[in-house]
């Protein structure tokens, strides 16, 4: 198991991103959750195989169709299970 700490930069709010990788990422199994920032970027942290984990990167990296990635950083955190679905955060 393992805990992946994600950012996503481009057009990434306002194109559904975070309604599309809570999607992707509840079709994966993973738990965790994703947010805006305040500068633009979308934030998540994902919990779940690795294997399954490698699909949702592969994801972030592109996003739903109306979104435009330009960069994501991703940093591998200590797994902590304490996540129980996949949820929105807001601001």
């Amino acid at each position: 198991m393992k805990r992946i700490h994600v950012y996503i930069r481009g057009r990434v709010q306002g194109v559904f991103f975070r309604a599309a990788t809570r999607m992707a990422a509840t079709n994966l199994k993973l738990t965790g959750w994703v947010r805006n920032m305040d500068d633009g970027r979308v934030e998540a942290v994902f919990e779940g195989e690795d294997s399954d984990m490698e699909k949702m990167i592969a994801w972030c990296k592109v996003g739903p169709p109306s979104a435009r990635v330009e960069e994501i950083t991703t940093a591998e955190e200590q797994y902590t299970g304490g996540f129980h679905d996949f949820n929105i955060k807001h601001l």
